[in-house]
């Protein structure tokens, strides 16, 4: 069954410093393990670099543009990266206007968006106060997944 791994969840695994990398790393082998179709947007790829390449004294891990390919590219082994469509976008201004959507959460309605336009009805994320508003999917925190 297809799950959407946010990119906090993938950010939390290649840091092994983190505090949530355990958990994060435990989560992700546990889909594999069991047969999961584990799924990333563009979208969860371009937060993963903002956020990788961003120097320590900004809040990110500092990765080099290099780590950042090398990182992304062994992601890619793993899950399977979706791309927004005109489905996508449809679904996504309903979803704006229907739920009120405002400032950064659109970014997580975009994500909605493609979930709903390719059938993905469960999320894994570390912030699932971020889309639980959501009617119909499952919002699965990493230390849920079993």
């Amino acid at each position: 069954m297809p799950v959407l791994t946010d990119t906090n969840l993938l950010l939390r695994s290649v840091q092994p410093a983190h505090p949530m990398n355990t958990v994060a790393v435990r989560a992700i082998e546990t889909m594999l393990k069991r047969g999961d179709d584990p799924v990333v947007t563009v979208q969860n790829i371009a937060e993963f670099w903002n956020v990788a390449t961003r120097p320590s004294s900004a809040n990110g891990p500092g990765f080099s543009i290099k780590d950042a390919q090398q990182e992304i590219a062994r992601l890619e082994r793993y899950f399977r990266v979706v791309s927004e469509n005109a489905s996508s976008y449809a679904v996504w201004k309903a979803l704006v206007a229907d739920y009120r959507v405002s400032g950064v959460q659109v970014h997580d309605a975009r994500l909605v968006a493609v979930m709903k336009a390719y059938g993905i009805r469960r999320i894994v994320t570390f912030n699932p106060q971020d889309f639980n508003r959501f009617a119909d999917i499952e919002v699965i925190h990493p230390q849920q997944v079993e």
